[in-house]
């Protein structure tokens, strides 16, 4: 039997790729490699396409997954600490492009409720280009990123009473207020149902589907949630993309939302080329051509209004200006919902054709531009705050920013310089408690049930998922991390996972436990700094290592080792004779190393005096390297900078002279 949908799919995803290889090569956007697709399999081209609502259906799919895994990014906690961009932002923003519209459109002789539809379509932007562009940049959690989330989720709920409204337009005459009153009881009662599901019901369910520890289960559960609630908003009146976005906030409020976005991600990001090929489809390239000047001088003009409104909101808003300039560069195209209302539109009459294809034609460009703009926002943010302006607008930013750099310092969530802690067994808590001892920052990343259950009844700061999966790791900020501890015993797993953290980093240092010596060759060449075997090894050697790359001072290593060996972990039953000094890093210097030693005892010969005239160069042999004071490096040191009791030294010479000066200042 044959499917036409499989014929229409396989044509229009291999020349997706193919054109797609091609971009690649020039560096240019996958997003305009999907319009292009579509352009030339549409009707208007060489019309490959025979089953256009069936491609329309798998790009609603597409936008539903996008939605689901912004849901499941934000959670509840983070709509509710963007509700003033939200409320605000979103009200300014729309209502704004609305007015500006209606007042130009009927300047040029259009009617009032044409111009007050293309008012409507002009004021929403694309959530699917424009939140996928930040996600992969890592940038929704950024201020400009959150501007841009909150304005595009007010967009996503007024399109609802936006097609209430068209009817009206059209000239219909339905009871507009007591629909709208019924909508609005619908959205409430949903909300109401959302927190349920999200406090009560769906982290049990998920708590039980966990302990099966069954992949497909896992991922059928997050599928069904996903589509049931879409379904529900559906069935209410409401879009699907909104439901998508409700199931995702459900998700986000369970400990397992990172490991379901991983398993998510595939789905979406091949529906969601779906999306875009079906808008290339729809462009008229006759009428397209024929105007070709005409609609670039539209797409210039709606590009700077939207960004001159969208640049007011977050000025009202108090955001700095290098904030005000990366969001404008980031919502002025036209979004996938105003393509989707006018087809509404059209086929009420309230636009007429050749409108409609001006409205594609710059929805199509506008869209296409977009990764360009985000892509050099920063560079383009630069020039223009380094550009010569009057010195009294320049005072006004500054003071912006000054009112604002709390805040935005406040939504600053991600690690940095961190610790990351692959597996919470006897070395990974080992390696957490000497962590949290030495106040060092870190996250422990788990898919055993568990392991997952015991470290969060210890308040660990852990993330349930599966490393090999390199979303679980860019949740984790890997590229932002110092150390990776692989404290596996699976040697697959900590293969792939080596592979997938040099893809983000190279600078981390990546210390693994290995089960056998015959293992070590390899794990080095995949990218391990540091391999320990079992066989002759033990986790304080691991968390020693740690440690030493935090310049914790050595005394603090030997007190927590000793604990350790108090307490009789079995797993800390062999120890090396010669613990490390903590060292900074390793700088293949044979016999010489970096180390921190706090001046704890007061020693006259030492402490008051200065670095010459204590001895410490000429009778221990050691340089010190920086000296720290009340949690403050002293600007600049010299032979006659003096030493005081509590000091910490940082110092570069031979282990034993370390350890000889060590027991003379540190030993209580």
């Amino acid at each position: 039997m044959e499917i036409p949908i499989l014929k229409d799919i396989v044509l229009i995803l291999g020349l997706s790729m193919l054109i797609i290889l091609v971009f690649q090569r020039l560096k240019l956007p996958a997003i305009l490699g999907f319009l292009l697709a579509g352009i030339i399999a549409g009707p208007h081209a060489f019309n490959l396409i025979s089953s256009q609502h069936e491609v329309e259906m798998l790009s609603e799919i597409g936008i539903i997954f996008l939605l689901f895994v912004i849901g499941i990014e934000l959670s509840l906690k983070g709509l509710a600490a963007i509700k003033k961009i939200i409320l605000i932002g979103g009200t300014l923003q729309v209502g704004g492009t609305i007015l500006v519209t209606i007042l130009i459109s009927m300047f040029i002789g259009l009617p009032w409720n044409t111009s007050v539809f293309l008012g409507f379509l002009f004021s929403l932007s694309s959530t699917a280009i424009v939140l996928k562009l930040l996600q992969e940049k890592g940038e929704i959690s950024s201020p400009h990123g959150r501007i841009a989330l909150g304005i595009l989720i007010f967009q996503d709920i007024i399109v609802v009473p936006m097609m209430l409204v068209t009817p009206l337009l059209a000239g219909e005459t339905p009871n507009l207020l007591t629909t709208l009153g019924i909508m609005f009881l619908k959205i409430v009662l949903v909300l109401i149902l959302v927190y349920l599901l999200a406090r009560f019901v769906v982290p049990k369910l998920f708590g039980w589907v966990i302990k099966t520890k069954n992949q497909e289960l896992f991922i059928l559960m997050i599928v069904v949630l996903c589509f049931g609630v879409a379904w529900l908003t559906s069935a209410v009146g409401l879009s699907l993309a909104l439901g998508a976005f409700f199931a995702g906030l459900i998700i986000s409020e369970s400990d397992y939302s990172h490991q379901a976005t991983a398993n998510v991600l595939p789905f979406r990001e091949i529906f969601i080329s779906f999306f875009f090929i079906s808008v290339g489809t729809l462009l008229n390239l006759d009428f397209f051509f024929s105007n070709i000047l005409n609609i670039l001088l539209l797409v210039i003009g709606v590009v700077l209004l939207k960004m001159l409104i969208v640049g007011l909101t977050a000025l009202i808003l108090r955001y700095t200006a290098r904030t005000i300039f990366m969001v404008l560069f980031s919502l002025f195209q036209v979004g996938e919902f105003s393509l989707l209302l006018s087809t509404v539109g059209k086929n009420s009459e309230i636009i007429p054709e050749n409108i409609y294809q001006y409205f594609l034609a710059i929805s199509i460009i506008t869209m296409a531009i977009t990764p360009f703009l985000i892509s050099y926002a920063p560079k383009m943010t630069y020039a223009i705050l380094k550009a010569p302006i009057p010195s009294a607008v320049r005072k006004r930013l500054e003071n912006i920013k000054k009112s604002t750099q709390a805040e935005e310092e406040f939504s600053e969530e991600n690690l940095h310089d961190h610790l990351i802690i692959v597996g919470y067994g006897i070395n990974g808590t080992n390696i957490a408690r000497a962590a949290k001892r030495a106040d060092i920052p870190y996250v422990i990343l788990d898919n055993n049930p568990d392991s997952f259950e015991k470290a969060k009844e210890r308040e660990e700061p852990v993330i349930f998922g599966d490393a090999t999966n390199i979303n679980i790791l860019k949740h984790a900020h890997v590229q932002d991390a110092r150390v990776v501890v692989l404290a596996i015993s699976d040697p697959e797993a900590t293969k792939k996972i080596l592979i997938n953290i040099r893809q983000f980093t190279q600078t981390a240092n990546v210390i693994v436990r290995t089960r056998y010596i015959k293992e070590m060759e390899e794990v080095i060449r995949l990218g391990a700094d540091e391999v320990i075997p079992e066989e002759f090894e033990t986790s304080i050697e691991i968390f020693t290592r740690v440690l030493k790359k935090y310049l914790v001072p050595f005394y603090e290593i030997q007190e927590f080792t000793q604990q350790i060996r108090n307490a009789n972990y079995e797993m800390l039953t062999t120890m090396k004779k010669n613990p490390h000094s903590p060292g900074l890093h390793d700088l293949n210097i044979p016999n010489k190393e970096m180390a921190t030693i706090k001046v704890s005892m007061n020693n006259k010969n030492i402490v008051g005096k200065s670095i010459k005239s204590s001895g410490i160069g000429k009778n221990y042999h050691v340089t010190i390297l920086a000296i720290q004071r009340d949690r403050k490096f002293l600007g600049e040191i010299n032979q006659q900078t003096k030493i005081e009791q509590g000091d910490l030294l940082y110092l570069f010479g031979n282990a034993r002279n370390i350890n000889h000066l060590n027991r003379i200042v540190s030993t209580n």
